[in-house]
């Protein structure tokens, strides 16, 4: 008895250059879903560090978890940077503890979503970068007193 598998081979004339960035706006959910529960959001800041936007944007990413250290990315020290501009446009330079890490292919989209989603801004853009490379000399204080370092 032989096992015989065959498959299809598609041929494609070439992918688009760059994927299109997912947006908050492509999500397929009622824009009232929430309707009653959200208070309307305060008009944009200039983004210099300390200003309104700028503090929701940290908030935001203060809530994305690393998944295998019980500690927020912020405080885990994986975002280099913040930049924000005076008409909402953010880029968030950021890293992983690894280039192996399970989530790299997924946690610069949730962190595109998520910084995408905050009230003022326009457009969000996630920058991966592996120089420097991360260490636990990164982390705050509080995220090494969460994980028994200090």
């Amino acid at each position: 008895m032989s096992d015989e598998r065959s498959f299809e081979v598609e041929e494609v004339a070439a992918a688009p250059a760059t994927p299109p960035r997912a947006r908050v706006e492509d999500a397929e959910r009622p824009r009232d879903y929430l309707e009653g529960f959200l208070q309307p959001s305060p008009p944009p800041s200039p983004g210099e560090v300390g200003g309104e936007l700028y503090e929701r944007v940290v908030d935001a990413l203060k809530d994305i978890y690393d998944p295998e250290i019980p500690v927020n990315i912020y405080d885990l020290g994986l975002v280099y940077g913040v930049d924000v501009t005076g008409n909402g446009e953010v880029a968030v330079t950021m890293t992983l503890t690894t280039p192996h890490c399970p989530v790299a292919e997924t946690m610069p989209g949730e962190v595109e979503l998520r910084v995408g989603s905050v009230p003022g801004v326009s457009t969000a853009e996630v920058n991966l970068v592996w120089d420097p490379p991360w260490d636990p000399q990164k982390m705050s204080d509080e995220a090494k007193l969460e994980l028994g370092m200090l």
